[in-house]
């Protein structure tokens, strides 16, 4: 019996090449509308579906391959006497190869001006349906979903007459991954259509690999990196290298870090970030971006070192001067003048990243994972700030015009600072900032032995409330004039005496900020 193949791809990438090669191994040809139209243009002999199912396409094309002369072609179990003699009565030829590719639904959503009406159209339901089918009778016929897999199955056919058992199975596993991330697809832009923002019973999202990594965090890990699908120009994943050697997992969590900092702050003033093992280590704002720089790389010299700069103007030949004199992993701005970039380039390994929007704030919407043992958990980021109406102050003595302005500052860092956090801040830089320990007052004393003699006079945020009121003493031996914290504690009024003893400001936000 002669071999039949259905051909059917929005994706035309040598597909003429491999509908000649079929043709060429005896094969009949199906196809329907553009790829039929493209494969008769380079003058092959193709059947329309319409020929063999009698029956013509309609409604604008959404009905063609919806029929039991394809689909019990294709389900038919060789295998099985019975459904071969049902083909026989039924008159139908079985098909051997099924190469389908899927209406360009990323491709469509991903347009600036797209609608609802235009998605929707571009949702593929005979595609999926026979693919799944196929694959589902992988046993008998070879499913091809991706253009690099056509020379494959021509190399087999023509070394053995078939395709080999152990290829068809790997091609239909390929069919479940695409049509899995297809329905994802549209399951998660027809869910932000909607606007719902609650975390539905059924989670599902799809992302597509940028890059393999030598290694996770660690040598022994292996790891890779995946970008979300849509239009996300301020994040990471779009970003546009310059210069340097392939990032690596840590640079991105570390490097998103940065733009994490760097966007509580726009791009009202120019702004720099240092971030080491994904805690800001320096902060700064200028009349300059070279000043900017400055602030943050004198907030802590130590640590910014093989650290990650992120900037919110255009890196120019002054501050890149600074930047190359001491060794960076990343740093990431809008832009990069010629004479910068000519300077750092200079230095082989440093990743000079691109990204026109990176201040641009994140949306609630762009959802918070992190993978444990077993499961996911799932929240909204953390876009909020705070809420002006619910700051109050707690203490006698009220901030100065000064203090307020460092406090919001300060407030902007400690949010990002890995908790237990405490952020030290005067004369808009960071001055000490101590992250991630177990208890408070470590945090805070280390936020003050990093600060040294830059402390006096500073004010102290703190990314969640006092259980005690040592804070508050430590933070009046070391000179700090005002704190912000959340409050919240049963031990507030302790704190509260503490500080109006000192005459230290306190002020309550109403809203803490952990971050583990």
């Amino acid at each position: 019996m002669k071999k039949r193949a259905i051909l059917s791809v929005s994706d035309k990438t040598g597909i003429v090449d491999f509908a000649r090669e079929l043709i060429g191994l005896g094969f009949e040809v199906l196809s329907t509308g553009g790829t039929a139209k493209a494969l008769t243009d380079a003058g092959l002999a193709v059947t329309n579906v319409s020929d063999v199912t009698g029956f013509p396409e309609c409604l604008d094309g959404r009905v063609k391959t919806l029929h039991p002369m394809i689909h019990a072609g294709i389900l038919a179990m060789r295998s099985n006497p019975e459904h071969m003699e049902q083909l026989e009565k039924l008159g139908v030829t079985p098909i051997d190869v099924v190469a389908i590719n899927l209406y360009p639904f990323k491709q469509t959503i991903l347009k600036p001006d797209v609608t609802l009406e235009d998605a929707i159209e571009n949702i593929d339901i005979g595609g999926p349906t026979m693919i799944r089918a196929a694959a589902k009778n992988w046993q008998d016929v070879s499913v091809i979903v991706d253009p690099s897999d056509y020379q494959k199955v021509i190399e087999e056919y023509k070394q053995s007459g078939t395709v080999s058992k152990e290829t068809r199975f790997r091609l239909a596993g390929k069919v479940f991954e695409h049509t899995a991330q297809y329905d994802a697809m549209i399951n998660t832009y027809l869910r932000a259509q909607r606007g719902e923002t609650q975390m539905p019973d059924a989670f599902t999202m799809t992302f597509e690999k940028v890059q393999d990594m030598r290694y996770g965090e660690n040598p022994h890990q292996a790891a890779a990196f995946y970008r979300e699908i849509g239009n996300r120009s301020n994040t990471l994943a779009a970003a546009q290298q310059l210069h340097g050697k392939e990032l690596s997992y840590n640079n991105i969590n570390d490097a998103n870090g940065a733009l994490d900092v760097l966007k509580e702050f726009g791009s009202e003033q120019p702004t720099a970030v240092g971030v080491k093992h994904a805690n800001p280590c320096g902060v700064g704002v200028g009349e300059t971006i070279y000043e900017a720089y400055m602030k943050a790389y004198e907030s802590d010299p130590v640590s910014i070192f093989g650290g990650i700069v992120a900037l919110n103007r255009p890196v120019d030949k002054q501050t890149a001067e600074e930047l190359a004199k001491i060794f960076l992993e990343i740093i990431i701005a809008p832009d990069f003048d010629a004479d910068a970039l000519e300077i750092l380039e200079k230095k082989k390994n440093i990743r000079l990243l691109k990204l026109p929007d990176l201040a641009k704030p994140n949306t609630p919407d762009m959802l918070d994972m992190k993978k444990v043992a077993g499961g996911l958990l799932v929240q909204q980021l953390d876009t909020e700030l705070l809420h002006e109406e619910d700051i109050r102050c707690v203490t006698k003595r009220q901030p100065t015009e000064e203090e307020m302005k460092q406090l919001m500052f300060v407030w902007k860092v400690v949010k990002h600072v890995k908790s237990n956090g405490i952020a030290l801040a005067k004369d808009n830089m960071t001055v000490g900032i101590g992250p991630g320990q177990t208890n408070r007052i470590t945090a805070l004393e280390l936020a003050i032995k990093y600060g040294g003699d830059k402390v006096k006079g500073s004010v102290m945020g703190s990314d969640a409330f006092f259980p005690f009121s040592d804070c508050v003493e430590a933070a009046q031996k070391a000179g700090i004039t005002a704190i912000i914290q959340p409050g919240g504690s049963i031990r507030d009024e302790d704190s509260i005496k503490a500080a109006d003893e000192a005459g230290i400001a306190m002020l309550f936000t109403g809203m803490r900020h952990f971050k583990h």
